[in-house]
């Protein structure tokens, strides 16, 4: 299974990424899309979305969090980094920073995949793959955008 990952559009979702973005299982944002017509362009690629809100969404945008599991392990997603997670969780995504994070703390490892629109302390624009198969561990890869 291939989930695009990406946070933090602000209002912008660029046309060089849609066809990857189409091309995912899953796309999983974790907020701060900002106006539900970037969201409804991200669910119009064709995969299934599922969208937390971030601080700078309307609150018909998603839940707070969700707690998904995918090839047997536990992802917990939303907006801001969190220091506690639900018991099981294995994963911890977020956006919120606007920089890539893979950090295991613990028994969790936290990814947030950056920013497509407003990156932040010299990290380029990005997304992420997150590739679960049945054959270990999740991998993760930070897609840096041109």
């Amino acid at each position: 299974m291939r989930i695009a990952v990406i946070a933090d559009t602000h209002n912008h979702l660029p046309s060089s990424v849609r066809a990857d973005l189409a091309s995912a299982d899953e796309i999983w944002h974790l907020g701060d899309i900002c106006r539900e017509e970037i969201l409804r362009e991200v669910r119009g690629l064709g995969p299934p979305v599922h969208a937390v809100r971030g601080n700078g969404d309307p609150r018909g945008v998603g839940p707070e969090s969700l707690t998904l599991t995918r090839g047997g392990h536990t992802f917990f997603l939303t907006h801001e980094p969190v220091s506690l997670v639900p018991p099981g969780t294995q994963f911890a995504l977020h956006g919120h920073t606007h920089v890539p994070r893979d950090e295991t703390i613990g028994q969790v490892r936290h990814l947030n995949p950056g920013t497509m629109s407003k990156p932040n302390h010299g990290a380029p624009p990005s997304f992420a793959w997150l590739e679960i198969g049945d054959d270990g561990p999740p991998r993760w890869k930070i897609v840096a955008l041109p």
